[in-house]
């Protein structure tokens, strides 16, 4: 059929007489700013026909198992006209043109929409309409809205269906740029190294507000008043999602199960830590960082660094925040064994030689008073060294370092100052107090022989008090000297025990 006859067709179903609205209609089709098609279909209706005879009861998964079933269908519509519109759209130079390459255009990823289509109208419609795809003669892609309808006067023999064709190609390229981006935000906050959380804090805003309206200027006093708003504002944090590193660092099998126990999280300690938060925030500081405390689910404590931020454009309600938590667990044990360090010796876990001067330097310039010296000698470690080797030596220490810990207790400095030489101050304790620690020690000394085999451990002690206006120093030296004395006796009797042997 011709272009003409197809517009007289149109015409006529239109109810419009011959005449000059039929060049009317034809210019409306011709420069209509969509695609339109005019196509015949009758023989799509006849070979439905067939496949009814044939038994055939759903299109849809016929066509879907056999594409060469779908193809053939599609190649027996035919194209009866298109107009201007849909040349530039498609890239053909004519109705010839676009035709002879139909294969081009409708090909790959649109004859599963195609099925859908023609299941449309075999369910007994004369419209259809669906969001696919076709191809440019050049190769272009484009996603298009299609809208098709049998024209009236034609339900019976789809020998006219008009098609009308959109170009929704810049549309849905945005679209899918912004599900790329999505994807590759949620990517980012999914699989990120640190654990993130995002939280609204909208209520408490409306706490601050409230204590606000309420006249109160100085907040960390109100704070110290009232240390209850501190646990108030933490219940009233809602937590909106966390990422898949949250779940690891915190022991959760799911995003539910963690969520489901955010008291075991935020508690103890960190209470401490989130009041200086809200101090921040009274002073409208939307972003802040500090080193925190949280809990994992099986009950270990988590130093992390954590990292806040009121997400942009949410700044009057608070409503979305970003929170960053790096686990520094590790660091701050590594800080905390360099401070032991500092302050220990390594073998005997005892205080060092620059602890015991810096609290001797304190106890004689505060005291308490009095503060009572005890200067501890290990008795035969050379001996042990030379017979038996380091390794049994440092035995002796560390055997020493247990004993003084166990006689004396936490509250006191026991330090080792050298490499057989001992020193615990005692302030607050006067010569008795000195002498029961003393007599301690050698009872725990006895314990300890019967539990380690081989060399007996044995010790030179000697002790004096400082009382207040003595110089400290002096009262130390006395130790010693008293301690090396009964170092000498050790010898000497340990000499005379020789010979009478």
């Amino acid at each position: 059929m011709s272009s003409a006859s197809a517009a007289t067709s149109v015409g006529k179903s239109a109810g419009n007489p011959a005449g000059n609205n039929l060049d009317d209609y034809q210019t409306l089709f011709q420069l209509a700013p969509v695609s339109l098609w005019l196509e015949d279909f009758s023989a799509v209706r006849e070979y439905f026909a067939q496949l009814r005879k044939e038994g055939v009861t759903d299109l849809r998964a016929h066509l879907r198992a056999d594409p060469r079933q779908a193809a053939q269908c599609s190649a027996l519509i035919r194209v009866i006209d298109v107009n201007q519109r849909t040349l530039e759209l498609f890239r053909a130079a004519d109705l010839d043109d676009l035709v002879a390459n139909l294969d081009t255009v409708f090909r790959d990823d649109m004859l599963d929409q195609h099925v859908e289509e023609l299941g449309q109208l075999w369910d007994g419609g004369n419209r259809f309409a669906s969001q696919t795809v076709n191809y440019a003669l050049d190769g272009e892609r484009l996603d298009i809205q299609l809208e098709a309808t049998v024209l009236p006067g034609h339900e019976d023999t789809w020998e006219r269906v008009l098609l009308s064709i959109r170009d929704i190609t810049p549309r849905m390229r945005t679209e899918r740029e912004l599900r790329r981006s999505e994807q590759y935000a949620l990517g980012l906050f999914e699989h990120s190294p640190v654990s993130l959380w995002v939280e609204d804090f909208s209520a408490v805003k409306v706490l601050l507000d409230e204590v606000r309206g309420a006249g109160i200027t100085d907040f960390r006093t109100f704070l110290n008043v009232h240390p209850d708003f501190v646990s108030r504002c933490m219940q009233e944090i809602r937590v909106l999602d966390v990422n898949q590193q949250t779940l690891q660092m915190f022991g959760a099998d799911s995003k539910q199960a963690l969520l489901s126990r955010l008291g075991d999280v935020f508690r103890d300690d960190m209470r401490i830590h989130f009041a200086e938060q809200l101090i921040d925030l009274w002073h409208e500081k939307l972003w802040q960082q500090r080193e925190v405390i949280n809990y994992a689910l099986d009950g270990r404590a988590v130093d992390v660094f954590m990292q806040w931020s009121v997400f942009p454009g949410r700044e009057a309600d608070w409503d979305q925040v970003l929170v960053s938590l790096t686990d520094i667990t590790a660091r701050k044990k590594a800080e905390a064994y360099v401070e032991f360090l500092g302050k220990h010796d390594v073998l005997t876990k005892l205080y060092n030689r620059a602890y015991y001067e810096d609290e001797l330097a304190r106890l004689g310039r505060k005291g308490p008073w009095p503060v009572s010296v005890v200067a501890v000698d290990l008795n035969g470690l050379k001996v042990v060294n030379d017979q038996f080797g380091h390794a049994d030596g440092d035995g002796l220490l560390r055997r020493t370092g247990e004993v003084l810990k166990k006689a004396v207790g936490e509250q006191a400095c026991v330090a080792r100052i050298g490499g057989d030489e001992f020193m615990i101050l005692l302030p607050g304790r006067d010569e008795r107090g000195a002498a029961t620690v003393v007599e301690q020690i050698g009872k725990v000394v006895e314990l300890n022989n019967q539990f380690y085999p081989g060399t007996r451990l044995s010790l030179s002690i000697g002790h004096a008090t400082c009382l207040q206006g003595d110089r400290l120093n002096e009262v130390v030296k006395l130790a010693d000297s008293r301690m090396y004395q009964a170092k000498r006796d050790y010898y000497t009797t340990l000499a005379n025990e020789r010979r009478r042997d």
